[in-house]
């Protein structure tokens, strides 16, 4: 059974599949959904407690 992505990689990918973008081709040799992360975490950030928010990140580093 595969590993579920992080919620921040699944936005990511949602706001390049938005934009129209292949979210695995390559830009500046990183997948295109990185580059959306800046957007995906000013969102999350407004939307989640501070504490969701460590919680979230946390989840990542652990995965």
């Amino acid at each position: 059974m595969r590993t579920p992505k992080p919620a921040r990689e699944r936005a990511a990918r949602a706001l390049c599949a938005l934009n129209d973008n292949p979210p695995d081709i390559k830009m500046d040799g990183k997948p295109m959904w990185i580059s959306y992360l800046p957007e995906v975490d000013a969102v999350l950030r407004v939307a989640l407690s501070q504490e969701d928010w460590d919680k979230l990140k946390a989840a990542e580093t652990q995965t």
